[in-house]
Order: structure tokens, then sequence, then C-alpha cells
């Protein structure tokens, strides 16, 4: 830890035996009819094309490469070639 650092700690402690009072209740606003007709209603999100798992011959150092780049590298390469296709049709 360096000097300008300083530990992580939690207040979960606190929020968990905090009290909501009548007061605290008048700070939130009246949802009105108004508000519900200007909301927006999400069904979900778009449904994800399924993936395959195969068995690809890759060179050593590009795999290498993309799997330094840490968690998540998978769904890279896959954005990568994705988008390469969708240039291509």
């Amino acid at each position: 830890m360096n000097a300008k650092s300083k530990p992580i700690s939690s207040d979960l402690n606190k929020v968990d035996s905090h009290i909501i009072t009548s007061d605290e209740y008048e700070e939130i606003p009246e949802v009105t009819p108004e508000m519900f007709a200007q909301a927006v209603v999400h069904n979900g999100l778009p449904e994800r094309p399924t993936k395959k798992q195969i068995a690809l011959r890759i060179d050593e150092d590009v795999l290498d490469w993309f799997r330094s780049q840490g968690r998540g590298w998978q769904t890279r390469m896959n954005a990568l070639l994705r988008a390469y296709m969708e240039a291509h049709q």
C-alpha cells in the first residue's frame, strides 16, 4: 500500500442498522401518471447468437497475445471475428 492509498472499508453494517424515518420518505418524489406515461419498458436483452465449442488452430503468438489481455479474451476474439465477418458480407 502506498502513502496515498487508504484501506477500503465497508459501511454495510451502518447501512443495515439504519432505520428509515417518515421524514426520509418525504424526500422521495411521488410517482405520477405522467411519469408512468413517459416510462420505457424493456422486455429483456436482445437474444444473443448461440456459441459453439470447436477446435481451432491459431498461431501461438496470436493466442498468447489474446490470453495476455486477461479475462474475456475469448469474447474479444469473437467480437473481432464478428466485426470482420460483418465487414465482408
